[in-house]
């Protein structure tokens, strides 16, 4: 009897021995591993999303800007000598298109035959201006105006090219917002 009641023999007590030495290098080493791609895959993620980020935030005061434009020349009725560099926002003076500045068709003539500079976040940046008469009562003498404004990330480079400073701005759509004025006898 006292035989029942010792422990029961040397298999389990080599299980339990072996449970109390812990893992096994190559567990470690697995275990490691992981850890390591998880971290390196969440910190791919941050700087991935850091960067979104920065993009909708320049997007977004662009596309700001753009609205306060259009809403400014707007108030003009649309002239077409209107200039943004004379609101003392930012804007630099009008210069020559470059060649690779796209814009829809059917937005009609460019402004002052220009586009004008801006800085947003950091972010250099290209506006232009057209508009296009779209519709003429000549009876009533009121004639209808499109409005355009076309924001495109870059700057005027060497050669009258685009030159893009970050490579996450180059392929992004531009901007564009249209809106109409009326034009009357008035001019308002």
């Amino acid at each position: 009897m006292t035989r029942a009641r010792q422990s029961p023999g040397w298999p389990m007590n080599l299980r339990q021995s072996r449970r109390a030495q812990g893992f096994t290098l190559i567990e470690q080493v697995v275990a490691a591993v992981i850890l390591a791609v998880a971290t390196l895959g969440a910190l791919q993620y941050q700087c991935f999303a850091a960067g979104q980020g920065r993009i909708a935030r320049v997007q977004s005061a662009a596309a700001r800007a753009a609205h306060l434009l259009i809403e400014d020349w707007k108030s003009t009725a649309g002239s077409p000598e209107y200039d943004p560099s004379t609101l003392g926002l930012g804007f630099s003076a009008g210069v020559a298109a470059p060649s690779g500045f796209t814009t829809p068709s059917g937005l009609g003539a460019t402004l002052n035959d220009a586009v004008y500079g801006a800085t947003f976040c950091d972010v250099p940046a290209l506006v232009m201006l057209k508009y296009l008469d779209v519709a003429e009562d000549s009876l009533a003498r009121i004639t209808l105006r499109q409005l355009a404004v076309i924001v495109r990330f870059g700057q005027v480079g060497a050669g009258g090219t685009i030159a893009v400073a970050e490579s996450k701005f180059a392929d992004l759509p531009p901007i564009t917002l249209v809106t109409y004025v009326r034009l009357d006898a008035t001019d308002g």
